[in-house]
């Protein structure tokens, strides 16, 4: 009975260094391999696989530890005065987060579907659609499109900014610049018809 509860903590250690290892792997190489992701956790690969049984599921739980981290960095972020700019520090913030895990991003989209990328994103996804509301009820946001089709936009230009920095058409130091920019432009008042 008293082996139990040891057995459990060394079990959530094996999974903590397993998925910090997967980060850091993946962030070097999104094609890095369960037994390259094993070493760096110093575990064998048979113990990442009693936790993780494919890649893919060591993948999507390393996506999603990257976003709870983001989540947890953003929520201190200010989202009071002009919708304009908060949504300009919002973007500026999520791509410093984002970029720092780029090619967990790109393994992922490799290994995951889009629908189950989408569903990691949702509950940061609410932060973005709070700042809309807040900016619609202002009259600075558009309020011609729906809700979800704004913050969508938003999660895929952020998807964009990535892809293009991944493949080198574009400089990590513009990306958050142009992504901003465009969603500024899109969910802007003036820019459809009220």
């Amino acid at each position: 009975m008293n082996d139990t509860p040891a057995l459990r903590a060394d079990a959530r250690r094996n999974i903590d260094r397993i998925l910090d290892a997967a980060i850091t792997c993946l962030s070097r190489d999104p094609d890095a391999t369960m037994q390259q992701i094993a070493a760096e956790a110093g575990v064998g690969r048979v113990t990442a696989y009693a936790h993780f049984e494919s890649r893919g599921a060591l993948v999507e739980a390393a996506l999603e530890r990257a976003i709870e981290r983001g989540d947890a960095a953003l929520s201190h972020l200010d989202f009071d005065g002009d919708p304009h700019v908060a949504l300009q520090r919002l973007v500026d913030a999520s791509w410093e987060l984002s970029a720092l895990s780029a090619n967990v991003w790109v393994a992922a989209h490799g290994t995951l579907s889009a629908a189950q990328i989408r569903a990691l994103h949702d509950r940061p996804a609410q932060r973005a659609r709070k700042l809309l509301e807040r900016g619609q009820r202002d009259g600075a946001f558009r309020r011609d499109l729906p809700a979800h089709w704004l913050v969508n936009s938003l999660h895929a230009l952020m998807k964009l900014g990535l892809d293009e920095v991944v493949a080198e058409r574009l400089a990590y130091a513009d990306a958050a610049d142009f992504i901003a920019r465009s969603a500024i432009d899109l969910w802007s008042a003036g820019a459809g018809r009220e």
